[in-house]
């Protein structure tokens, strides 16, 4: 971060909220903050000894934000996480936090896995990537999502290690137990497993995971230290019962019917749509027949969720659940949603709506005084054509975190 001024002149500055461009602005960016967006011909005088790039009339807009990544996830074998040196995973989510910021995503949410080290290792410049928001290690029932043995496993040594992306805890105080465990470590959010997964070897979709009491203790945990839950979630019955219990954040949600959409709207909830994770899964995922059989049923209802929740009026923030070798596709989410959303919608469920998601509106996803300087500049009207943000070795040309360029070919 440097003191000096930086300006990008000439710009096409996407304003998300308005849904419009605003044509020949310019970005006055110090400090690591946008300090004011202003015409190109106000003649402010600060170009004096500041650094001035000519954006040559190009789309400057906020930086992306994805509300469900698992960057310490470089094998989509999850079981293989704990079997080896949580060093040697770090090393490899440095290349894929590298890479996510390459793609234009300067703030991630993650589900399970990363934690105060690997965000303070960004925050410090150690790791090249998007701002972390974590939860250390989500939370699961015995046999739930999160338990990753098979029928035939009895030890529990390894569910809960630090390279994890669960843990177990079963009954009201061991659930407050471990959810104070992640607070004292610096979680910005808690997750929890409240249904059956694609992934997880020994449950069903259909499941219903953690009882109501076990729920709402995690969300009184979470609120009394200003925080929230985010959880993992399929059917109706899951998503109902979780929003009804003060849940905040309901990831997935393929299965979800009408009345999960007016729960929605009535409890002001998210939704996470992961649409991208279905369509590569089964390609590289290698997993079991019983498991493409679960796959396949939520690939099936997940565009149709979308569709009824947007038409509903439900909250929606961008989010994909890629593991190991299919990170690379996090940015074909924008192709999948714009079949039923327009354009517009799509580019604010990964900059301003997500930022209100993560509550920090105003700082994060707007092009806006005060904002954090989280910009990317884009040869393109993503408003007119998404595809421009699908394309970032041509069409990103520019990448800045927090006033810092990591990429420029302007």
């Amino acid at each position: 971060m440097t003191e000096k001024r930086i300006i990008l002149d000439h710009s096409a500055v996407l304003d998300v909220v308005a849904g419009k461009l605003l044509p020949d602005r310019r970005v006055v960016i110090r400090g690591g903050k946008i300090e004011r967006v202003e015409p190109s011909r106000a003649g402010s005088g600060l170009a004096g000894g500041a650094i001035v790039v000519d954006v040559k009339g190009r789309t400057v807009m906020p930086g992306l934000c994805d509300a469900h990544v698992h960057v310490t996830a470089w094998t989509a074998n999850l079981p293989e996480l704990v079997r080896v040196s949580p060093f040697y995973t770090s090393a490899r989510a440095a290349t894929i936090l590298n890479e996510m910021l390459m793609r234009g995503f300067t703030t991630v949410r993650d589900g399970g896995g990363a934690d105060f080290g690997l965000a303070l290792a960004v925050r410090e410049g150690r790791i090249a990537g998007p701002r972390i928001l974590f939860c250390g290690r989500g939370l699961s029932q015995t046999g739930g999502h999160g338990d990753m043995r098979g029928r035939g496993e009895e030890v529990v040594e390894g569910v809960g290690q630090t390279a994890s992306l669960g843990q177990i805890c079963d009954g009201v105080d061991a659930v407050r137990r471990a959810c104070r465990n992640e607070i004292r470590k610096g979680a910005t959010h808690l997750k929890l497993m409240l249904s059956g997964g694609v992934v997880s070897p020994t449950d069903r979709l259909g499941n219903t995971q953690f009882s109501e009491e076990e729920i709402r203790a995690a969300v009184e945990e979470a609120e009394m230290a200003g925080l929230y839950c985010m959880a993992h979630t399929y059917t109706a019955r899951a998503v109902n019962r979780a929003i009804a219990c003060g849940v905040r954040s309901l990831e997935h949600c393929n299965l979800i019917d009408e009345t999960s959409v007016d729960l929605f709207v009535k409890h002001g909830a998210w939704m996470v749509p992961t649409l991208s994770t279905y369509e590569v899964l089964g390609v590289e995922g290698g997993y079991p027949e019983d498991v493409i059989a679960k796959l396949a049923e939520v690939k099936d209802h997940g565009l149709h969720a979308l569709e009824i929740a947007a038409k509903g009026g439900v909250k929606l923030a961008y989010g994909t659940d890629l593991l190991g070798p299919m990170h690379k596709h996090q940015l074909r989410e924008f192709a999948i949603r714009s079949a039923v959303q327009p354009p517009v919608e799509v580019v604010r469920s990964a900059t301003c709506y997500a930022a209100e998601l993560f509550r920090e509106t105003g700082r994060t996803g707007v092009i806006a005084e005060g904002a954090r300087a989280d910009i990317l500049v884009v040869d393109g009207d993503p408003l007119q054509d998404l595809a421009c943000l699908e394309d970032p070795e041509r069409r990103l040309l520019a990448i800045m975190k927090d006033g810092v360029f990591y990429k420029n070919r302007i």
